[in-house]
């Protein structure tokens, strides 16, 4: 959806006033980057506002979302065989992965089905066009489904096939799609019938704007734009004793206002108000990519559409992604207000390879200096299996580097029965020596980019949380580049710097 010719000159004036106030001025080196994310706002996290969804017809059948089908009939559920790549049956006596169904919505009733190995629902066309077999690696007119869902009862569907008729679970070992009508109208006695459960389910940038679909997501993403994060925001960031914000982007970004279905323009247009708001308050910004083609993480803040993880895999994505950073540095480098850029968010180990990772970061690197010989380059540590220091080969020898750690008391397992004080001794010992490890006198500086002052623990007092966040703000006060609470707005209060601050939980001043 393109822009309107008048807002797309209001873009240009808006970036032209970043660079002729700038001039090629360089970022103030005034210490420690303290700073907060605008999480949510460019890059889109449901759990964050979940508000922004409630329109979306159909919503729990989102992009990603994981669907398992019993049979009213076998008592079965549906499985793909192998995980993929051969004929899906109805004899699994309980649901995990190959029980499971991804959905790639085409729109509010009809969808892909896409299974454990990546390939698509469809029909068997080598044979007699009925039996449902899963080994197209593409999505097609025959891999196209409908789910009708019994108007009084919403876990009861058919799934309507292409070729007119409704699947139905003949025999445990034989699904296929020639079932003509529903006589026996939603009992048990109808092998066209599935009890519904999910296993899952993603509500991030793809999964929005694709619920909404190209009529309703322009107006709906333009609004949150211009509503979740204002000039306010800034004056209120700026007079609570930080200095700096690290503001999430997507992929799509580069190529506004017409970026790829199903993604909006605008947010660059949005991003260039947050430059001249930094500016006007003396904030640093530090660009962040959170979401890159093709999903570094599986993540819903990755911008993934059905929970795979797809980034790196070819030359080609790795240099799509290079592209993007030259973009987003060509067109701030001369803002006073640039003073990083991280290459990318959270890459997952082992799918995100070390090899791909750091291939990936040399060549951003020379993207950035090519525009600006200021700017940090920050290459955040990857998620899963790695060792924390497998950055400072490539980062020892780049001048400006930094290296991103995240830390949170929470998502693993091992956090869920601490108490108040086991917590906190956890930040003075355990995340202080992390923190330690890699921050060296000769190294890359150090950067907490992600951290928040919640946990597992029930029944915190106010005083508790003081405490947690004040043990936190002590150690990550000794990253040598500085720290970024998440996030500066959040539903879910603690999650919320904004809250945090109003109500006393945190004082940065």
């Amino acid at each position: 959806m393109a822009f309107s010719s008048r807002t797309w000159l209001l873009s240009s004036v808006v970036l032209f006033s970043i660079m002729s106030l700038s001039c090629g001025r360089v970022p103030p080196n005034s210490g420690p980057v303290k700073a907060v994310n605008l999480g949510g706002w460019l890059v889109t996290e449901g759990w964050i506002k979940p508000s922004l969804f409630d329109g979306i017809p159909n919503k729990d059948f989102l992009d990603g979302t994981g669907l398992q089908f019993k049979s009213v009939t076998t008592g079965k559920y549906l499985a793909a065989e192998l995980g993929g790549g051969s004929t899906i049956v109805a004899n699994r006596t309980s649901a995990s992965g190959w029980e499971t169904f991804r959905l790639w919505r085409i729109n509010e009733t009809t969808f892909n089905f896409r299974v454990f190995n990546k390939d698509f629902v469809g029909l068997d066309v080598k044979g007699n066009g009925a039996q449902v077999v899963a080994v197209s690696k593409t999505p097609g007119s025959s891999e196209t489904f409908e789910i009708i869902r019994k108007p009084d009862d919403s876990s009861r569907v058919r799934i309507k096939a292409p070729n007119g008729f409704f699947l139905q679970a003949k025999t445990e070992d034989l699904v296929t799609a020639d079932y003509a009508g529903s006589g026996s109208g939603w009992g048990n006695n109808d092998p066209s019938v599935f009890v519904i459960s999910f296993s899952g389910k993603l509500e991030g940038e793809f999964q929005v704007t694709n619920g909404y679909g190209p009529k309703k997501a322009p107006q709906v993403m333009r609004e949150h734009w211009n509503t979740f994060i204002v000039e306010d925001d800034f004056h209120f960031i700026k007079t609570n004793g930080l200095n700096a914000v690290r503001i999430p982007v997507g992929w799509w970004i580069a190529s506004d206002p017409t970026p790829p279905h199903p993604y909006v323009g605008g947010s660059l247009l949005a991003l260039d108000k947050a430059f001249l708001w930094a500016q006007k308050y003396g904030l640093k910004v530090i660009i962040d990519l959170h979401a890159a083609p093709g999903s570094q993480n599986g993540f819903e803040h990755s911008a993934s559409r059905d929970g795979s993880q797809e980034w790196g895999q070819t030359d080609e994505n790795i240099q799509q992604t290079v592209d993007v950073i030259d973009f987003l540095t060509a067109r701030y480098a001369r803002s006073p207000s640039l003073y990083a850029v991280e290459l990318i968010n959270e890459p997952f180990s082992p799918g995100a390879s070390l090899q791909n990772v750091t291939k990936f970061y040399k060549a951003g690197y020379a993207a950035v200096r090519k525009h600006s010989s200021t700017a940090y380059v920050v290459f955040s540590n990857r998620l899963g299996p790695m060792e924390p220091r497998e950055l400072f080969p490539l980062a020892n020898g780049l001048k400006g580097s930094v290296i991103d750690v995240h830390y949170y008391n929470l998502f693993v397992s091992a956090f869920d029965n601490l108490t108040v004080q086991q917590n906190i001794d956890f930040i003075h010992t355990n995340r202080s020596q992390e923190l330690n490890y890699v921050t060296t006198s000769n190294g890359p500086l150090t950067f907490v980019g992600e951290w928040v002052a919640e946990w597992k623990v029930t029944g915190a007092t106010k005083e508790d949380y003081q405490r947690f966040a004040n043990a936190q703000l002590e150690v990550w006060g000794r990253a040598t580049f500085g720290w970024a609470y998440w996030t500066l707005k959040n539903v879910n209060k603690h999650w919320s710097l904004e809250w945090m601050i109003n109500n006393g939980y945190i004082k940065l001043t």
